[in-house]
């Protein structure tokens, strides 16, 4: 089995894990020597019988969405079986753009470790949260990885969401460490190897935006901020309220996904006719010609 990098995604970040697909051919010496694959949510029917149904997440029960901005995040778990359990993947979010070469990490001796990962920061650090977002994984050691069996075990209560995602169900000795460089949390320095735009307020192809995500209820830390977000939804909707996505906070980042995004026109990955689509679903800012045009002169 050929060692496979894969992005997963649904319909709502399409054209970031376009651009992330893009990215990571670009800027690989090796770039034949590994295959770039999307696992796209739609693909997997299975998810539709728990639409609305209620599932655990961080000791509290919430319905489940498909339509959710992040609802592909379960996915980070079926590399493993779509590779045979054999050989060595990446798993990656389509909010992460490679600035270095993906074929240094995907060919790295993982020296015995199943999975590796960076931490999370902020609160989620206290509790050794594993930054699933970008995983190296040996697949012959994750047999017991079946995403539609564990993703059930939310909806029964014997699988909670975020002991899941934060790798809490997985044996420590099993769980190695990687750069932080490797998944650079809205940071980018000349060590960046993988750019995350982990904020998602503030993802640069957004800005202007309706948001149209949830935001974490963090029942165990500051219960009122919980009470008033569900007050919110109930009386004006999952979005109602939550404003607009803001500019990043560093330019560089807006100018490097968008040449990103000029590149990919030009080779044919992308087409006008899909950025007016994204542009008409509020997936993509409506300024995005203006910005790719702007990109081409720094270019030229």
């Amino acid at each position: 089995m050929r060692p496979t990098v894969f992005i997963h995604s649904n319909h709502r970040q399409r054209l970031g894990a376009l651009v992330s697909a893009h990215s990571l051919v670009r800027n690989s010496a090796h770039a034949d020597a590994f295959d770039v694959k999307i696992i796209w949510l739609e693909d997997h029917p299975f998810f539709e019988a728990y639409e609305g149904r209620e599932y655990l997440r961080g000791g509290d029960w919430r319905p489940w969405r498909n339509d959710d901005l992040q609802s592909f995040t379960p996915l980070r778990f079926m590399p493993p079986e779509l590779m045979g359990y054999q050989g060595q993947a990446v798993i990656m979010d389509p909010d992460i753009f490679a600035v270095g070469d993906i074929h240094e990490l995907l060919s790295r001796d993982m020296e015995g470790f199943a999975v590796c990962t960076r931490l999370r920061t902020g609160a989620k650090s206290r509790s050794e949260c594993r930054a699933t977002s970008v995983m190296l994984l040996d697949c012959a050691k994750l047999t017991h990885w079946k995403v539609q069996e564990n993703f059930d075990e939310l909806f029964t209560g014997k699988r909670d969401y975020m002991d899941w995602i934060c790798l809490h169900t997985e044996n420590s000795d099993n769980l190695g460490l990687l750069e932080p460089y490797w998944n650079d949390f809205d940071r980018l320095t000349p060590e960046t190897r993988l750019l995350h735009n982990t904020k998602r307020r503030t993802q640069p192809w957004k800005a202007g935006l309706p948001v149209d995500f949830i935001p974490a209820e963090k029942m165990r830390w500051f219960p009122p901020a919980v009470w008033l977000q569900r007050a919110r939804r109930r009386f004006f909707g999952d979005y109602g309220l939550l404003g607009r996505y803001a500019s990043h906070p560093d330019a560089r980042q807006e100018a490097f996904f968008f040449e990103l995004l000029r590149e990919c026109l030009e080779n044919g990955s992308v087409t006008e006719e899909t950025l007016r689509e994204e542009m008409e679903r509020n997936h993509l800012r409506h300024d995005a010609f203006e910005l790719i045009e702007r990109s081409s002169v720094k270019a030229a």
